[in-house]
C-alpha cells in the first residue's frame, strides 16, 4: 500500500486530476474506470477529508492525498459475470440526449479492475453503434455514452446514461443535490414491525483496507450523513418459496446516495436483505434488490421524466 500526495494550482475536477498525476506517480498506466472506482471506494481525501464523488471540484492550494493498493488495483480476476447483449426489449426510455436501460443482475455497471470484463457500459455502446451503422454503414467512431450513475454487479434495475455530453453537467447537479429520483425494492429477511420507517445515521467505511468493503455507523465528524425511507409493499406477491422464508418485499426511497446505503440501513433495521451475507442477510443466489423506479427533470424539454422498470424472473411476481 502506498500513500501519494498531489496538489494543484488551479481549478479541476478530483478524476481529472488524478489521471493527469498519478500515473507519472505510480509509473504505470491507469484508465478511466480505475481512477473512478478509487475515488468511489473512498481511497482519496482533499483537505483530509475523503471524498467519493468523481466530478468533486478540487481549488487551487488543496491538498490531494491517494491511498493505492497496487497489488489489488492492478489484479485481473475472471469474475462470474452472466453473458449479456443489450437489445431494443431492454431500452425504457431514450431520446437525443439520454438512454435509460434495464440492466441484470450478475453484470458490472461498468469496466472495473479488470481491463477486458465485459459490462452495460460496453454493451450499451455496442448496441448503439450496431443502430447507427444501419444509417450510416462507413461510420467507426462508436457513439457516446454518458456514465452518470451506477448499481453494484448483483442489483438490477434502471440505470441512466445520457447520449450527449451537454446535458452531464445538469444531470451531475441533480445527483448532488438529490432532485433525482431513485427508488429501489428489496426483499429482505424478516417481517418489519411497522409499514413505513426511516433510517438515518452518518455512515463510512468500517472495515479494514485490504478486506472486503463494508459500511455502517460512524460518528459525525467521521462520516457522511445519510437518510432512507422504507415502505412494505402489500401488492406485492411473492413467491411460495419466498413466503416460507418469511421474506417481505420493502420499497426504498432514497434521500441520499451512500455507498451500500440500503444494504447497510435495512440491516441496522434488523431486516438485510436477502442474498446480503456481508450484512447478515440469509445466503440466496444474490443481493435480491432491483432499481425499480426513476424520477427526473429533463434539462432539456424540462418534462418531469418517470420510468418503472420491470422485475426480472428471479426477483418475484406482482399484481397487475
Amino acid at each position: 500500500m502506498k500513500v501519494y500526495k498531489l496538489s494543484t494550482d488551479c481549478k479541476i475536477r478530483l478524476d481529472n486530476l488524478l489521471r493527469n498525476e498519478l500515473p507519472g506517480l505510480i509509473k504505470k498506466e491507469i484508465s478511466n474506470s480505475k481512477i473512478r472506482r478509487l475515488i468511489v471506494a473512498g481511497a482519496v481525501s482533499v483537505n483530509s477529508r475523503q471524498v467519493r464523488i468523481p466530478f468533486y471540484e478540487v481549488f487551487a492550494g488543496s491538498s490531494v492525498t491517494v491511498t493505492v493498493e497496487e497489488e489489488k488495483l492492478f489484479f485481473e480476476k475472471q469474475p462470474d459475470d452472466i453473458k449479456y447483449e443489450l437489445t431494443s426489449k431492454d431500452v425504457l426510455y431514450e431520446d437525443e440526449y439520454i438512454i435509460v436501460v434495464n440492466k441484470p443482475a450478475r453484470f458490472p455497471s461498468e469496466e472495473g479492475m479488470v481491463a477486458s470484463r465485459d459490462n452495460l457500459h460496453a454493451a450499451l455502446v455496442r448496441f448503439l453503434f450496431e443502430r447507427q451503422k444501419i444509417e450510416k454503414p462507413n461510420a467507426k467512431n462508436p457513439p457516446y455514452a454518458g456514465i452518470m450513475h451506477r448499481l453494484d454487479r448483483e442489483t438490477s434495475g434502471a440505470i441512466l446514461y445520457t447520449k450527449q455530453r451537454s446535458v452531464n453537467g445538469a444531470f451531475s447537479g441533480m445527483f448532488e443535490s438529490h432532485e433525482f429520483t431513485k427508488h429501489y425494492t428489496a426483499l429482505v429477511c424478516g417481517v418489519p414491525e411497522k409499514e413505513k420507517f426511516s433510517v438515518e445515521f452518518y455512515m463510512n467505511r468500517i472495515s479494514p483496507k485490504g478486506q472486503t468493503a463494508k459500511w455502517g455507523r460512524v460518528s459525525e465528524e467521521k462520516g457522511l450523513y445519510s437518510k432512507t425511507d422504507f415502505e412494505v409493499l402489500k401488492s406485492f406477491t411473492l413467491k411460495d418459496e419466498l413466503k416460507k422464508k418469511g421474506i417481505t418485499a420493502v420499497l426504498c426511497k432514497l434521500y441520499t446516495g451512500r455507498t451500500h446505503q440500503i444494504r447497510v440501513h435495512l440491516s441496522s433495521a434488523g431486516l438485510p436483505i436477502l442474498g446480503d451475507e456481508i450484512y447478515g442477510g440469509r445466503e440466496w443466489e444474490r443481493v435480491m434488490l432491483h432499481a425499480s423506479y426513476l424520477e427526473f427533470c429533463h434539462p432539456v424539454t424540462k418534462k418531469i421524466i418517470k420510468i418503472n422498470a420491470p422485475f426480472p424472473d428471479d426477483f418475484a411476481e406482482t399484481k397487475a
